[in-house]
Order: structure tokens, then C-alpha cells, then sequence
């Protein structure tokens, strides 16, 4: 499509409504934005930005979002010559935009239809193939003179006015510093993955600017680092306050510790069915790992808690494991086989928009798979260890204290 219009630019933009909520209103995912006052050094700097960005795999419709070479015409009224002719700048220039886009501009005006109220707007304008050419455009007439020796006469633009063609550039300002915006789309790679290639893209030209000029990253990039930021955060906080609370119903360090040492294998478990599936990480992913997260914590928990009994009521750390393991066998496997059945069909995708909310099926069916194993398995193991090292008495007091 480019080869027939080498001057033409052409990009999509987003037609969904996800899409537009995501971008904030930019017309584009990735928005690459030079800001400053250097004008001329950061125009070179987007430049190079926007070359380098369609080296990017993934990276589709790379755009200078700026129009900097667009050809207009001017208009360069004589002022001293419309004088003489009764004439001032301002009714040239309403005479010009009469003719090219109607008197709507200049002054509108509005007819009401006395039966059913409706105002419709009434519009003059010289029809297009009237000024086809130079010659035409030179021709337009000039009404509104007032000298009196030019009463009842018609004066034309080329009279008082020059035409000439020139470069005009469209200025867009944020926090009031020129800016340029090198936009750009994703197609067949995540989001993530294209950011990450261009971060050394944008680390080597932020060298070139001036002090004072800055190239920030926006758009999509900047909220998925954000959210992303946000989710790991709250993650932490939520396994440490887990951790504090089960410390004070334990009233002990060791066994809230074999809980939370289980997670990591049920995360494990999520990313390997997203690499197996060909799912990239993204929101849902990471909420239905949070959601593997607290069943597996509530499985782990239903475990210690039961050899715990069993060990006060006798048993030794050994046979409290073993215990635990056949009694608790059937209700986590009935726990874990209920979600995974009934989350296969999120999973799937099947249906219009399903695979918005197909990472979230995958995360979690991933996450019991392997959880629900290392709970069963690693939970018992890794309570027998610790209890090994902590005497038998000690348990029983705290649990009497």
C-alpha cells in the first residue's frame, strides 16, 4: 500500500472500546513522547526514535504522530494595495474563507422551519471545481471594498494578495514544552516483549537530548508497568500480613512458614501453563494467581492444622504427616477438580471476547495442578522437617499456653 503513496502515511487505529479505555485516548498502544524546547534536536531525536522503532518485532504502524513537512498555501495580503482599495486583512481573509469553506466560518447563520422548529444551517461556498486551479483561486473575488473610486466594482485576490507555497509543521504542547509523538501498535507479540525492546532504544537516544528535554514512554507500556507494580506490591504485603496472622492462630514461627513455602510451587505451576499455552502475563494471569494462591494457602493451612492435632493427641511428627495425607487426600483433590472443571471453559476461550478472560482460566488451572501436588506432597515433608528440628514439647506448650 506504501509504494504507491511513498508520501502517505497510513496506521490504524483502535476500533474496540477495550482498546480506547486501555490507551487513555491515544489513538495507539505505545506512545513514544519528546518533549522540550529544543524544537530542532528533538524533531532529529523522534526521528531516529521512529527508525529504530520499526526495527522492533512486533511493532506495527510507526507513526511521527506531528505533521512536520505539510504543504500549505499562503496567503501574503499587500496591505498598502488593499488599502488603496477600500479593503483591510481581516475582509480578505473572510472573502478567502467564504470561498474555501463556506460562510459557516466567517458567519453562521441558521433557518428555523416554522413547522416542525428545527433550525438547519444555511452555508455559501464556491463549489470545489471552481477552484481547481491557481488561476481560479487567484481569481476570488473581494467583496466589502469601501474607497470611493472603486464603488460598484469587484476587486480580486490577486490584486492585493500573493500566493506562495510553504512548509508548515503542527505544534502539539504538554505542560507547555513543544512535543513529538512517535506512536505505535503491537501485532503478534505481546505488549510486554515490545517494551522491553524498546526501553534500550530509549535509553540510548535519551544521550542525544539537550538538558531540559526529555523522551517519556506512555500509553499502555506505562499503565502495564504501573498495574503490574501495583499487583506485585499488594502481592508481598498480602503473603506478609497472611504470614503475621497464621503466626498468632499458630502461636508459632515454624508452621505459617511451611505454609507460604508451598507458593512458590503453585506460582511455578502458573507460569508453566502459560509457557506451555502460549499465554503471555498480563491482569487476568495475575489475579487467577492470586486467586491459585489462596486455595492452595487454605489447603496448605487444612493440612498443618490437622497434624498439628494429630501430633498433640500423640502421634509422632512422622505418623502426624502420614495421617494427614490420607484424611485430607479426598477433599483437596475434590477442591482442586471442581475449580479446574469448571474453569476449563474460561480456559478454552470458546465465544466472542472469551480470550480476554482465557489467562485467568489457564493461570489457575496451572496453578492447581502443580498446587495441589506440592500441597498433598511438599506440605507433609516440609512439616516433618521443621518439626524435627523443633522438640516435640515445645509444640505442646505453646499450643496449652
Amino acid at each position: 500500500m506504501r509504494a504507491p503513496f511513498p508520501d502517505a502515511v497510513f496506521y490504524f487505529q483502535p476500533a474496540d472500546i477495550i482498546t480506547q479505555v486501555l490507551d487513555f485516548g491515544l489513538p495507539a498502544p505505545i506512545d513514544i513522547q519528546v518533549a522540550g524546547h529544543d524544537a530542532a534536536n528533538n524533531l532529529a531525536v523522534a526521528r531516529q526514535l521512529e527508525a529504530g522503532l520499526r526495527k522492533v518485532k512486533g511493532a506495527t504502524d510507526v507513526h511521527l504522530h506531528q505533521i512536520v513537512d505539510a504543504l500549505e498555501f499562503f496567503v501574503d495580503v499587500d496591505r498598502t494595495r488593499a488599502l488603496e482599495l477600500g479593503l483591510t486583512e481581516a475582509q480578505v481573509a473572510n472573502n478567502v474563507n467564504v470561498s474555501l469553506s463556506s460562510s459557516f466560518r466567517v458567519a453562521p447563520n441558521f433557518w428555523t422551519d416554522p413547522k416542525d422548529g428545527i433550525p438547519y444551517p444555511l452555508v455559501v461556498q464556491t463549489p470545489e471545481y471552481r477552484v481547481g486551479k491557481m488561476a481560479d483561486l487567484q481569481d476570488t473575488p473581494l467583496l466589502g471594498g469601501s474607497h470611493p473610486d472603486q464603488a460598484g466594482t469587484t476587486n480580486l485576490l490577486t490584486n492585493v494578495a500573493t500566493l506562495k507555497r510553504d512548509i508548515q509543521q503542527t505544534v502539539t504542547h504538554s505542560n507547555i514544552a513543544p512535543t513529538y509523538d512517535i506512536y505505535a501498535n503491537v501485532q503478534d507479540r505481546d505488549l510486554g516483549g515490545v517494551a522491553d525492546d524498546i526501553a534500550p532504544i530509549v535509553t540510548q537516544m535519551r544521550k542525544q537530548l539537550k538538558p531540559g528535554n526529555t523522551i517519556e514512554v506512555r500509553g499502555q507500556i506505562q499503565s502495564m508497568h504501573e498495574a503490574f507494580g501495583r499487583l506485585s506490591i499488594g502481592f508481598f504485603f498480602a503473603a506478609v500480613f497472611i504470614y503475621l496472622l497464621m503466626v498468632v492462630n499458630f502461636q508459632t514461627w515454624i508452621d505459617p512458614l511451611v505454609v507460604l513455602c508451598a507458593l512458590p510451587l503453585t506460582i511455578c505451576g502458573t507460569t508453566a501453563m502459560l509457557f506451555v499455552t502460549g499465554t503471555t502475563l498480563s491482569i487476568p494471569s495475575l489475579m487467577g494467581a492470586i486467586m491459585a494462591v489462596g486455595v492452595a494457602s487454605a489447603n496448605s493451612i487444612l493440612l498443618v492444622t490437622y497434624a498439628r492435632d494429630q501430633q498433640l493427641s500423640g502421634l509422632g511428627v512422622f505418623d502426624a504427616a502420614m495421617a494427614v495425607g490420607r484424611a485430607r487426600l479426598r477433599p483437596v483433590l475434590m477442591t482442586a477438580g471442581a475449580m479446574i472443571v469448571g474453569l476449563l471453559p474460561v480456559a478454552i476461550g470458546f465465544g466472542d471476547g472469551s480470550e480476554k478472560n482465557a489467562a485467568l482460566g489457564r493461570a489457575v488451572i496451572g496453578a492447581l495442578l502443580v498446587g495441589t501436588c506440592a500441597t498433598l506432597v511438599f506440605v507433609p515433608y516440609l512439616y516433618t522437617f521443621w518439626r524435627r528440628l523443633v522438640p516435640t514439647g515445645s509444640a505442646v506448650q505453646m499450643e496449652n499456653a
